[in-house]
């Protein structure tokens, strides 16, 4: 279908250039030109040009380019025709196309538009002035939904009254029936879809209004607490978000969409200063939804509880991942509390609760494991079993085994198990041994590989080989100075023995200070070699072990005993190369 060439040029010569960009980028003048940021790339010095006599625009810094309706396409992610038909609007234009039944099915879409623009008008109208409506604005006030609020997202008021707005908006009924605004009664009369409810336009993500979201009052009768347009030939649920046209801007901005289950929390996330919010519209999140959202961003943020559908949802939201290389991450509020009572008691816990979204498999499996530690080898294996099945519904296997590693970790079970369970997607075969607690008056040399695994950082610098007497406590280091700490490699690099060692110490609960632990092995290596070199002569041999004794003594001190203690590790170091 194409447009006639006459129309496309009655709209350029109708719209300057210039008022059109400036909707959406601020632009000053600058001799014949006018300059602005750009708003295709990220820049601080305005590069972005527009010439209205030639009806052209360029930026010097990206080198995007073009003429009215390629800056609507792009600025809006619309194809040609769609970003012609804004601009026809804007312009009082009325388009002739060249295929005649696609035209006129485009024509009948604009005036099914039209109609619901009339109804947004009266409703909001009705809203600001209506005598009857005094109740429904003390709701929105005492929401945080009134006044600018009220106004910039066109809320409205549909009266407690049979035909209302049928009789108000002047249009045939046919229309007011196809747009799902009236339908005619049992009476064989026309009658509002809408009584006595607060209401909330949806539009596309052009802009275009399509259907209504009304909200009864509180202490209402009517059971349905939200009544969503049904649909119709210009509004399909399954395809339409309700914020999109607001958010769109924002969210490409920042490559992220937040989505919520409500319109009071889009407009909630738009209060505290998170404006690229959307919600369904009375449905849950589907594919064609994805499909839409990916034209603006590759990050899915969940504002609602993405657990409560069970592994159905789960399948499909991993599934759309893959598909559509897409990140989906859910935030977490407090208890509760979602996100539009968030944004008027506490709108910068909203705001976290976004920066903070953790992955989907995360956030169920942390559902799951409740921040609690199980006490019984019962109550551990159980949960383990639970927390597992949660993991294995996810298709990538390396994402699953590092998913059984902190499974294994919070509930006290071997590493090697859990990940072996997540490679054929099974459930896990859980030993039932206990793990003990560590404290100071465990083996010092099991303590010190267990802070090698948990805080690396605080106790690797003063470790060394020769500072584990047990064999089995030495091979068990050697492999995890080797994998740096992390405790997989480790676990593929050592022996059976230290391997199972390993696995323990990776989920011991140790109470231990390192620099402590440090000391204590640092003085047990140092008498262990001191006690093989009794029959020393050299004089300089036997001052520097005279040294080492004192050393021992400067670390049971509360002063200089880092230093005593570096000196120390110093002497073991050079005994160790004497010895090679």
């Amino acid at each position: 279908m194409a447009i006639v060439e006459e129309d496309l040029e009655r709209v350029r010569s109708t719209l300057a250039l210039s008022d059109v960009i400036q909707e959406y980028i601020a632009l000053k003048r600058v001799g014949r030109n006018w300059v602005g940021l750009c708003p295709f790339h990220a820049e601080r010095t305005g590069s972005f040009n527009v010439r209205d006599e030639t009806g052209r625009y360029r930026c010097f810094g990206c080198d995007a380019a073009g003429d009215v309706f390629k800056f609507v396409q792009d600025i809006d992610n619309l194809d040609f025709v769609a970003a012609v038909e804004k601009l026809a609007a804007k312009a009082g234009v009325q388009l002739r196309y060249t295929t005649g039944g696609e035209g006129r099915e485009r024509l009948r879409r604009r005036q099914l538009v039209e109609v619901v623009d009339k109804a947004v008008q009266w409703y909001h109208q009705r809203l600001l002035d209506g005598p009857d409506a005094r109740e429904a604005r003390d709701y929105l006030r005492r929401r945080g939904l009134a006044g600018a609020v009220a106004r910039t997202f066109k809320l409205g008021w549909a009266p407690d009254s049979w035909d209302d707005l049928s009789r108000a908006v002047g249009v045939g009924a046919e229309l007011l029936r196809e747009t799902g605004l009236a339908f005619t009664n049992k009476a064989n009369r026309l009658q509002d879809a809408f009584r006595s409810r607060v209401m909330f336009p949806i539009f596309t993500e052009t802009g275009d209004p399509v259907a209504f979201g009304g909200r009864i009052l509180p202490g209402s009768a009517d059971p349905a607490k939200y009544k969503n347009s049904e649909a119709t030939p210009i509004y399909a649920k399954s395809k339409t978000l309700y914020g999109l046209n607001w958010a769109k801007q924002h969210i490409v901005a920042a490559d992220q969409v937040i989505v919520c289950e409500g319109y009071t929390d889009v407009i909630g996330f738009h209060r505290a200063g998170v404006p690229r919010a959307v919600a369904t519209c009375g449905t849950a999140l589907t594919e064609e939804h994805v499909r839409l959202l990916k034209r603006f961003a590759s990050r899915v943020v969940l504002a609602f509880d993405a657990d409560a559908a069970g592994q159905g949802a789960a399948d499909r939201f991993y599934e759309w991942e893959q598909k559509y290389q897409v990140e989906v991450s859910v935030a977490r509020f407090p208890q509760g509390q979602d996100p539009g009572e968030l944004s008027v008691n506490d709108p910068e816990a909203l705001a976290a609760a976004v920066d903070g979204a953790l992955p989907f498999l995360g956030f169920r499996v942390q559902r799951v494991l409740g921040g609690r530690s199980p006490q019984s080898p019962e109550d551990r294996a159980r949960l383990a079993e639970r927390a597992m099945q949660v993991v294995n519904e996810h298709p990538d296997v390396n994402v699953r085994k590092l998913y059984a590693g902190q499974v294994a970790t919070h509930v006290g079970l071997p590493v090697h198990d859990l990940v072996t369970a997540t490679e054929k997607r099974v459930r896990p075969h859980i030993r039932l041994a206990p793990v003990r607690r560590v404290g100071l008056s465990e083996n010092a040399e099991f303590v010190a590989l267990a802070l090698l695994l948990q805080r690396w950082d605080d106790i690797a610098p003063w470790m060394m080989e020769e500072l584990f007497a047990n064999e089995i406590c030495r091979r068990a280091f050697l492999a995890v100075a080797e994998a740096g700490g992390a405790i997989e490699p480790a676990l593929q690099l050592a022996d059976p023995e230290a391997r199972e060692l390993l696995e323990r110490a990776a989920v011991a609960d140790v109470d231990a200070d390192p620099d402590v632990e440090a000391r204590s092995l640092i003085t047990a290596a140092v008498r262990r070699q001191l006690a093989t070199r009794t029959h020393l002569t050299d004089p300089d041999s036997m001052r520097e072990d005279s040294d080492a004794q004192r050393m021992i003594k400067d670390l049971d001190q509360t002063t200089a005993t880092q230093e005593a203690a570096e000196a120390l590790l110093g002497w073991l170091q050079r005994r160790s190369e004497e010895q090679e």
